[in-house]
């Protein structure tokens, strides 16, 4: 792997805060979950939010600085799947991911990816190091034959990528495929009714949650700019 344009690690002390966030986090959700006054509980609403946010932030930066990940990830509520269908003990699985990206920075991408290409070139590849820098589907193929995709994700604004969608879906199989079976088409055999579990990051997630800030601000708030009264 090559360390071009290696973004500054998370301090130790910063690792440890993120974790130390994580169990403050912990403690709240338990106590919310303790005092629910009914199934919609705001409150729990609110610190499942902030776990989740808190679990996320320490895994990032475990990851930078000791190339470590939880074993653990919280999802985010999903009703779109059909009901599980498939064994209660599975014995194999497959893990479907996808993660969508624009390229936000075309002429970033080009030289990050030349640089790396210039770091391997050897006199073979004069010809193919070269292209790179002008090529923005053969700069793609540098980036991602270059870095792990995790390692992608935690430094695309480096690439000049900007972040869309992501998902990754757990299906129950009822075991391995044979070697190379499904390589041609890989995600065609994907069945909602045998997914485990699914982890979905969107920033649509983040727009609904602002819609209901504005609307509080609305509602407490006249044309005028001066406080009203809020009905319970």
């Amino acid at each position: 792997m090559s360390d071009a344009s290696a973004p500054a690690q998370p301090t130790v002390a910063e690792v440890r805060a993120a974790a130390e966030a994580v169990k403050a986090a912990l403690d709240r959700h338990l106590e919310a979950v303790e005092r629910r006054t009914g199934e919609d509980d705001p409150a729990v609403y609110d610190a499942f939010n902030a776990l989740a946010a808190a679990a996320e932030a320490y895994d990032e930066r475990l990851y930078d600085r000791y190339d470590e990940v939880t074993p653990f990830e919280i999802p985010g509520a999903d009703d779109s799947l059909p009901p599980y269908v498939g064994p209660d003990e599975p014995n194999a699985l497959s893990v479907l991911i996808r993660r969508d990206y624009a390229v936000a920075q075309p002429q970033r991408l080009l030289a990050q990816a030349q640089r790396i290409a210039d770091l391997d070139r050897d006199d073979t590849a004069d010809r193919t190091a070269a292209a790179v820098g002008t090529s923005p589907h053969a700069a793609l193929g540098v980036l991602f034959g270059e870095f792990e995709p995790d390692e992608i994700a935690s430094r695309h604004k480096e690439f000049g990528l900007e972040e869309g969608d992501s998902t990754l879906w757990v299906s129950a199989l009822d075991e391995l495929p044979e070697a190379g079976e499904w390589l041609s088409t890989p995600f065609d055999q994907a069945d909602p009714e045998r997914v485990v579990c699914r982890f979905d990051v969107s920033a649509v997630f983040d727009e609904d949650e602002f819609e209901e800030d504005e609307s509080d601000d609305e509602d407490e708030e006249d044309p005028d700019g001066h406080l009203g009264t809020a009905e319970a």
